[in-house]
């Protein structure tokens, strides 16, 4: 079970421009390298995956938005 923080409500909402729609999409810095990676339901480590506004990292409503954004994609 996901357990929502309200800076996790407001990111999400924020990055669907308040529309509602769903962001499932996260977008994830690597502490190690600096990389940007996005991770989508399903893969490896989705569930696991926290996103922390302050630190850049953000929700995507689509991947087209987060490669645009110059993310890349999670290899697992």
């Amino acid at each position: 079970m996901t357990q929502w923080t309200a800076s996790d409500l407001l990111a999400s909402w924020s990055a669907s421009g308040g529309s509602g729609q769903a962001s499932t999409i996260k977008g994830n810095i690597s502490i190690d390298t600096g990389e940007r990676i996005f991770h989508v339901p399903g893969q490896r480590y989705y569930e696991q995956t926290k996103i922390s506004p302050k630190y850049g990292e953000r929700w995507f409503c689509s991947e087209f938005e987060a490669w645009a954004a110059g993310w890349r994609k999670s290899k697992s």
